[in-house]
């Protein structure tokens, strides 16, 4: 039988290589570290690339932004959605000092299917990492209520989010898409052959539809209704 690969990423050089050497003693996984995300994807990719894929990711939230002391920055935005786009068999463990319903709603939003206390004992561990690879979330049950209810308000706000894009012409959408993808005006109007000139009135009006007074507050909007950036121009 083949065992579960799994990849453990934290910039903590003596949690992660005790942890390695924690799950390395189970007879069913194969262990390995990466010291930073950047370094993660590229163990994911030459994994993947080699044949012998990764199948569960343990990660640092301070990794995915989930563990800044006041930071207001949520993983959607960054690393677990990059993980989940590139490896989507990958099943990505968030493993956090410290438990905030918050981020922790946030990451699962991402695609994670988990979040796990990093005090938390090694058989809850185990446990984690065996049952996301079958289709279980998990939760630690002292923060399942309060990630609940953000769940449930994050869709309300998705819903109001996906409300007022609807106001937009497809036009103010694309250029919204492009603010998304952090183009400014000038090159917004190359990317979609218009003059700045008109670009920025598309820009005013997607703000006044919108409800918002800036730039940054109507990409946050744009982002929570599920508004994702132009593809790359080939």
């Amino acid at each position: 039988m083949r065992r579960i690969r799994v990849l453990v990423a934290d910039g903590h050089r003596v949690f992660a290589e005790s942890m390695v050497a924690a799950l390395a003693a189970e007879p069913d996984l194969e262990p390995a570290a990466a010291g930073s995300g950047p370094a993660a994807l590229r163990h994911l990719e030459r994994s993947a690339g080699a044949g012998r894929p990764f199948d569960v990711l343990l990660i640092d939230a301070e990794l995915v932004g989930a563990g800044r002391e006041g930071g207001d920055e949520v993983p959607e935005a960054g690393f677990l959605t990059a993980v989940r786009a590139a490896h989507p068999a990958v099943r990505p463990v968030v493993l956090a000092a410290r438990d905030d319903p918050r981020h922790a709603a946030a990451a699962l939003r991402a695609g994670a299917c988990g979040w796990v206390a990093k005090g938390a004992s090694l058989s809850r561990l185990l446990r984690v990492v065996r049952g996301v690879l079958r289709e279980e979330t998990h939760v630690p049950p002292v923060l399942l209520t309060a990630v609940l209810r953000e769940l449930t308000a994050g869709a309300r706000h998705r819903s109001e989010g996906e409300r007022l894009l609807a106001s937009l012409t497809p036009r103010e959408r694309e250029v919204l898409r492009c603010m998304v993808a952090g183009l400014g005006r000038n090159a917004v109007a190359e990317r979609l052959f218009l003059s700045p000139h008109t670009v920025r009135t598309h820009m005013q009006n997607v703000l006044g539809k919108l409800g918002v007074h800036s730039t940054l507050a109507a990409v946050a909007l744009a982002r929570r209704a599920g508004l994702t950036p132009p593809d790359p121009p080939p």
